[in-house]
């Protein structure tokens, strides 16, 4: 694509967004909503995004018109599974300005790489589209920050892909916390400590025929295509991602921080690297986080390398109906709730929750004081958005929520990147007073086409 034609993309998108709001609602658009289909449309079809596809194709009150990837050969057998379960087969496409200028789409599923997933759902949102948007919400603070804008301005439904916030056993949680039986909470210990491998990225090439790798590189600046980098190497690159921070941890993090009623620390300090494998990626394999919230701080702990570290199991995952719950001490994916009268271990995708007190007898566990069951919210959350575009009621999810936790991720790196210091944020004004070099951070350096403006 020719600069040329990259700054048309942006024109062409903003002009057929601002002509589409007043006649893209699902009401306006066919009638009665309680008697249509919701019309979607996927904007990436990988492993995620077939996910989703999957689960929100089995409902009758949904309906897929597109399936959009720039990867042509991309999403065929998730395609076909969608043309047998509704009837017809959805339009492949390429270019998601085909999706934009369609009046007929209620609304979109982002599942791209990271760095695409705010200018995605701007876009959206500025064509009159409601967005659900895979986690998490943003690449950076910046573009964080105009995904909540462009929903507001455009009257949005944006879903962020948070689960959890749709699970019952966390309303139970909170019912417990805010009953103060847990008493004061002044400690929170958030874990994301996985297995995994070493990353190599091989050798740049040419990109495949009919594959437009300058529109995949999106906002990002300018590099050669690499076939590892495309088929999920990005996580390792600070241009595309936040790390397993972002791509896992951010969902126990959503959790603690509504858990714990916040929003924005007003300090953060954070220190990783590649301690375990050396290797190409540029995102660390350990990390540790401290963020201070006044009365309360909250700790981060990553690897990337601890085989005997467990996400939670699929049965555990069903635990509404097994009745079980994650081993706490060997759970990769737990929360640590330190109340002034007991702790709570909560896991999430399922799990549920327990609270320990003091031990009866010394050196033996703790009295179990409470606890719930929980099963991972999948279908729950699903039905949660298409139920907030009928009603227009702002979903669990909601984007605002999206960015908070998004924006701890996004904290935590710039720390990382800049030696592990401490740095002090405004959550007015966003940004670290008086460092220009973490205020670097905050947003893209450079401005291509497909950047999200400033006025959205």
């Amino acid at each position: 694509m020719t600069l040329s034609h990259r700054r048309s993309f942006l024109a062409h998108s903003a002009q057929a967004g601002m002509g589409l709001i007043a006649g893209s609602s699902l009401s306006a658009a066919r009638g009665n909503p309680a008697n249509d289909r919701v019309i979607l449309a996927a904007i990436g079809l990988g492993g995620r995004g077939s996910a989703l596809i999957d689960g929100f194709s089995t409902r009758s009150d949904v309906a897929f018109a597109y399936l959009c990837d720039l990867d042509p050969q991309r999403g065929v057998t998730t395609a076909d599974l969608v043309a047998k379960r509704q009837g017809k087969a959805p339009k492949r496409v390429q270019d998601f300005r085909r999706v934009l200028d369609d009046k007929s789409v209620d609304a979109v599923v982002v599942a791209t790489p990271d760095h695409w997933h705010g200018p995605a759902t701007v876009f959206a949102c500025q064509a009159g589209k409601d967005v659900y948007v895979e986690k998490p919400a943003s690449h950076n603070i910046f573009e964080g920050r105009k995904m909540v804008e462009a929903a507001r301005k455009y009257d949005r439904v944006v879903q962020v892909g948070t689960q959890t916030r749709s699970a019952r056993y966390i309303r139970t949680a909170l019912d417990y916390i805010h009953s103060g039986k847990l008493g004061a909470i002044h400690l929170v210990k958030v874990f994301n400590l996985k297995s995994g491998g070493a990353y190599s990225k091989g050798k740049d090439g040419p990109p495949p025929v009919g594959f437009d790798h300058d529109v995949w590189l999106g906002a990002a600046p300018r590099r050669p295509y690499n076939s590892q980098t495309f088929h999920g190497g990005w996580h390792a690159y600070w241009d595309f991602s936040g790390g397993d921070m972002a791509d896992d941890g951010v969902h126990q993090l959503d959790v603690a921080r509504w858990l714990i009623g916040k929003d924005f620390p007003s300090a953060v300090q954070a220190s990783g690297g590649n301690l375990a494998f050396k290797d190409d990626r540029e995102v660390p394999d350990t990390q540790l986080v401290s963020y201070d919230f006044g009365d309360l701080f909250m700790t981060f702990e990553l690897t990337e390398w601890a085989p005997y570290m467990d996400k939670i199991a699929g049965d555990v995952r069903q635990g509404e109906t097994t009745h079980l719950f994650p081993y706490w001490p060997q759970c990769a994916t737990r929360i640590e709730l330190y109340g002034t009268k007991g702790l709570m271990y909560i896991g999430r995708h399922g799990g549920g929750w327990q609270v320990f007190g003091r031990a009866k007898t010394q050196s033996r566990p703790g009295e179990l004081i409470a606890q719930d069951y929980g099963m991972v919210p999948e279908a729950a959350h699903k039905e949660n958005f298409i139920h907030c575009i009928r009603t227009r009621e702002k979903p669990h999810a909601d984007i605002e929520e999206g960015h908070c936790s998004a924006a701890l991720v996004h904290l935590a790196n710039i720390s990382t990147r800049l030696g592990g210091r401490k740095l002090t944020f405004d959550a007015k004004t966003a940004s670290f007073p008086g460092d220009a070099e973490a205020n670097r951070l905050l947003k893209r350096g450079n401005h291509t086409p497909f950047s999200i403006p400033d006025e959205v």
